[in-house]
């Protein structure tokens, strides 16, 4: 085990290996407690809050914190391909073995027959290949249960888009929409709380599909839209606190009227 952590410090040796190194000496009988506590289900909340993070930073525009945040992933992806070997399943190496083949494969435009495509070319061809060469029975397998549900909504529509199955220019979902609005309304004079949770959801559907088709993740407009309301509202809070006033003294019109003083400013 000393060896092994001398290899962890030696600069000499991949930074790759070393992190390999340094996930094995955490989880054997002298390293440290907690690692070797984990397992792969006990990771999951540190695995999704670490690709929240890289997010952040992308968002964000900042490539130190990316730089770090991006190590703290890879970090969370070597402990689960340390708990995978120790339980004689596979290894780091054989992962990462396993997406460079999956890449070539999935990239005979560049690694066979040399083939000019566009990114929209491209995403159907990845989803064509997926289905012709039986690593999926259905076009929209493989996506996450626990994905955010816009996400979702954004990724079949593309994945179904791969095969053909899609309004061929944005403004033709103008019209989904407005019947969907339509139905919302239906469902509301009916009063069905099933069949309003229904229309909505559909509604929903199309707004993704509409920012799909206009190049907009929709998650991430949602949560700008959301930063933007909350900073909005924080200022307006600000406003009427600095009058003497609470929220509630005021009536819905004069909490217009500053709301939309504030969006003009």
């Amino acid at each position: 085990m000393g060896d092994l952590k001398s290899k962890v410090s030696d600069p000499k040796i991949p930074p790759w290996e070393r992190l390999k190194l340094l996930m094995a000496v955490l989880r054997s009988p002298e390293g440290c407690a907690w690692d070797r506590k984990q397992t792969h289900h006990s990771l999951i909340p540190y695995l999704i809050e670490e690709a929240y993070e890289v997010i952040e930073a992308i968002e964000a525009d900042n490539p130190e914190a990316l730089c770090e945040e991006l190590g703290d992933l890879l970090c969370q992806v070597v402990f689960h391909a340390q708990l995978a070997e120790e339980n004689e399943k596979f290894n780091a190496d054989k992962a990462v073995e396993g997406i460079v083949q999956k890449l070539i494969r999935r990239h005979p435009h560049v690694f066979d027959k040399k083939t000019d495509l566009d990114p929209q070319q491209v995403r159907d061809q990845w989803e064509q290949m997926k289905i012709s060469n039986g690593e999926k029975d259905s076009v929209l397998s493989g996506l996450p249960k626990s994905m955010p549900a816009l996400t979702m909504a954004y990724r079949i529509g593309e994945k179904a888009g791969g095969v053909g199955f899609d309004w061929e220019k944005p403004e033709d979902v103008f019209e989904k929409l407005t019947e969907e609005i339509n139905e919302i309304r239906q469902a509301m004079a009916t009063g069905d709380r099933s069949e309003l949770e229904d229309e909505i959801g559909d509604f929903l559907f199309a707004a993704a599909s509409l920012s799909r088709k206009l190049g907009v993740e929709p998650e991430t407009a949602l949560k700008r839209a959301l930063e933007k309301f909350r900073s909005r509202f924080s200022r307006l809070e600000k406003e009427i606190a600095s009058s003497g006033k609470h929220l509630t003294d005021c009536n819905l019109d004069q909490l217009e009227a500053i709301w939309q003083r504030l969006k003009r400013h």
